[in-house]
This record gives structure tokens, C-alpha cells and sequence, in this order.
């Protein structure tokens, strides 16, 4: 069963993703640090700055909010062509223009937020993407018929000149998928329409993004049971509303325990406190340790008590193998986004490495967040990304 469990107090929530009493993902809102990721703003031009190639816009927030030049050109797939590198800046933004733009990265104590022409507004079945035509399927539907038949579904009720990501839920479906476009083509037309107004003088958000719960039920199959679990009449109110709003959610349970810690009551405390462990132990007697850094997040995988075998190979293979499920795991409960590199023991065969590099990308099957796996470097290190589910957790 799946059970998401809501701790609110002192103006914070606490939300924890729960399967089958194992905490899976897990969140922290600051009410007074309101995110801003997914946010649409009718921004103001400030600065261009010829030499980075970038603006600075002015959203209306604190700190001006950065864009890159591949930001303000026509969105285009990169599988295909690639962008003009030819053109300039200030060809195309000037001082004072004002532009629609959505925030996809959240300002943090040293940067203001990174800005973004293209559009991107999630539903339950597809990703919505305005003023470009590009339609994909998620790369976790692998059946070449199965995604040919919703390519040409999807295509065949959008309206000209919108575009989309076809998500992972959409398998299978075909009246959900055509009321769930017309759904968010409704709400793009009512952002467009509010944001049409040659008087505005000043910055101004236009569409407010999901919060981490409302993402939660975005992304999660409905055709599992489902439990909410939560201490404040406050929430209960909002989870009702957000119920009858959208009629999938119908069979959704919700519980209402007004307890100090509801977390303490489901044993949910003692696994949120592993989190901050850096060094995770297999089972197997290897552990795990994961360093975070600005630019990158480190991995290092080692044997620790496991001795294994006389065969020296098959020992670190059983360890690397039980270290990338666990790293898989670890991804998603920690929320780890960017650039992430794993120091795996050293195998010598070439098949080996080959294995664990597809269990690990079937271990991020189950991942919500996009996922790319780049594979082995020259130095033996995996490469692969991750997008952060909740940015300011980064």
C-alpha cells in the first residue's frame, strides 16, 4: 500500500512517500522560503550582458532572475538540429521588453532564479509544451507500437502550435489522455489571456506551480490505493478540494490524526534520520558514501567487511550490484539532482560493467525525476544526471 503522510507545524510541512512502511521519498516545505521553481511571470528585460550571452529579467522578486541566450531563442529538438550559436542577445531581448517566462531553477543565497522562455505545464498525461511543435514519449514506454499510437493521439488533439511530453502514465489510455489536453490547453489560454495587458508597468506571476503534494498525486498511478495521512484540518481542507477539482482522485483516502508527530506514531522519524547518514551500509557488509558539492555529487562504493569469495570478480560484483539498487533508492529519498558520479569498485570484465549499468537504469525505472544514465567514463567513473524533484532541497 502507498501512503502519503503529512507532518504540518510551526508553518512547515513534512511530507513522506510511504510503501509498504518503507519511506521512499520524502520533503520539506519552509512556508516562509515559498519555492518558485515551474512558476510563470510576465517578466521585464534589465540587463543584457553581451559577452555571457544572457539578460538579467526582472520577475518581481528580490534578486533578478538570469536567462541564457538558449533560453530566449524558439525551443527546438536537440536530438534533430542544434541552436544557432550566430545569433546575439540583444537581437532578440531588449532593455524594458517585457516576456513571459517560467522559472527553472530556484534563486539560492549567491544566484537569483535561471528563467526560461519555453514553457513546460504538467498534467497527469502529458507535459504541455507551448509555441513549439516537438511531441516525445517518455523513454520509460519502450513499446515502439504503444508509442506510435500515442504520438499520433496526442497530435491529433493539440492545438496548432503546442507541443508536449507524452509521460509515462499515458500507457494504456486514450479518453483520459484527449480530456486531460483539453484540460491544460484550458489553463495555457487562461495564462495567456491574463497576461495580455499593454498597461502592466511591473513584473507579475501569472501561474503559480504545484506544490510537492500536488506533484505527489500528479505522478503516482491511480490504479494503486492510496492513503493520505495528515495532523491539520487546514490540509484536509485543501486535499479535499483538490479531490473534488479532479475526479481521479475520487478513491483517494485521507485520515485526519490530530497528533504532534504523526511521523513518531507510523515509525517514520527513525527512517527520515538515515537520510543525513553519509555512509550507507549493504547488506552484503560494503557501504556507500555521498558527498554533495556545488557542482556535482560524488558516490564512492566500497567492499568494507565483505571479504566474499576466492573470486576476487564476482566479490565486487556483488557488491557494486547491491551498492547501485541502494544508490537507485538513495537518489530518490534524498531528492539528488544534477550532475552525479559513482566511484564504483574496479571490474575487470567489460561484461560486468555492462550489467550494472543496466540494473542501475532499471532500478531508475521507479524514479519519478528524469533520469539519464551517460554511462562509463575513461576513468572508470558512471556518469549519469538526475532533475530534482523539490529545488530547495539542493
Amino acid at each position: 500500500m502507498t501512503e502519503i503522510f503529512i507532518q504540518t507545524q510551526n508553518n512547515q510541512k513534512k511530507i513522506a512517500l510511504v510503501e509498504n512502511g518503507k519511506l521512499i521519498e520524502y520533503y520539506e516545505d519552509e512556508g516562509e522560503n515559498e519555492r518558485k521553481e515551474g512558476n510563470i511571470y510576465v517578466g521585464i528585460v534589465k540587463d543584457i550582458v553581451k559577452g555571457m550571452q544572457s539578460a538579467f529579467v526582472d520577475i518581481g522578486t528580490q534578486k533578478n532572475s538570469f536567462m541564457h541566450l538558449k533560453d530566449a531563442l524558439p525551443k527546438i529538438d536537440e536530438t534533430k538540429i542544434k541552436y544557432d550559436n550566430d545569433k546575439e542577445i540583444s537581437d532578440i531581448l531588449q532593455p524594458e521588453q517585457k516576456i513571459l517566462v517560467q522559472v527553472k531553477k530556484d534563486s539560492n543565497e549567491k544566484k537569483g532564479a535561471r528563467v526560461s522562455t519555453h514553457i513546460n505545464l504538467p498534467s497527469k498525461y502529458i507535459v504541455l509544451m507551448p509555441n513549439t511543435e516537438i511531441i516525445t514519449v517518455s523513454q520509460k514506454i519502450e513499446d515502439k507500437k504503444e508509442q506510435e499510437r500515442l504520438i499520433k493521439l496526442v497530435k491529433s488533439n493539440l492545438s496548432e502550435g503546442n507541443g508536449a511530453i507524452i509521460r509515462t502514465s499515458a500507457e494504456g489510455k486514450e479518453k483520459e489522455i484527449i480530456e486531460d489536453i483539453k484540460k491544460i490547453q484550458d489553463k495555457w489560454e487562461k495564462i495567456i489571456q491574463t497576461s495580455i495587458n499593454p498597461n502592466r508597468k511591473k513584473a507579475q506571476l501569472l501561474y503559480k506551480s504545484e506544490d510537492v503534494l500536488e506533484k505527489l498525486l500528479i505522478d503516482l498511478p491511480l490504479n494503486q490505493q492510496l492513503k493520505i495521512v495528515l495532523n491539520e484540518e487546514k490540509e484536509l481542507k485543501n486535499i479535499q478540494k483538490i479531490k473534488e477539482e479532479n475526479k481521479e482522485y475520487s478513491n483517494i483516502q485521507v485520515q485526519l490524526e490530530e497528533k504532534e508527530d504523526i511521523f513518531e506514531t507510523y515509525d517514520i522519524n527513525e527512517q527520515i534520520q538515515k537520510i543525513q547518514n553519509r555512509k550507507i551500509w549493504l547488506k552484503c557488509g560494503g557501504f556507500i558514501s555521498i558527498d554533495k558539492t556545488e557542482a556535482l555529487t560524488a558516490i564512492d562504493v566500497n567492499t568494507g567487511k565483505y571479504t566474499g569469495n576466492k573470486n576476487l570478480e564476482q566479490t565486487v560484483f556483488r557488491v557494486n550490484k547491491e551498492a547501485t539498487i541502494e544508490i537507485a533508492k538513495q537518489l530518490r529519498l534524498r531528492d539528488i539532482g544534477g550532475i552525479i558520479i559513482i566511484d564504483y569498485i574496479d571490474m575487470q570484465k567489460q561484461e560486468n560493467k555492462e550489467k550494472i549499468q543496466e540494473i542501475l537504469k532499471e532500478e531508475l525505472k521507479k524514479d519519478r525525476a528524469k533520469t539519464q544514465v551517460e554511462g562509463f567514463t575513461k576513468l572508470d567513473l558512471m556518469e549519469l544526471t538526475r532533475k530534482h524533484i523539490c529545488s530547495h532541497k539542493e
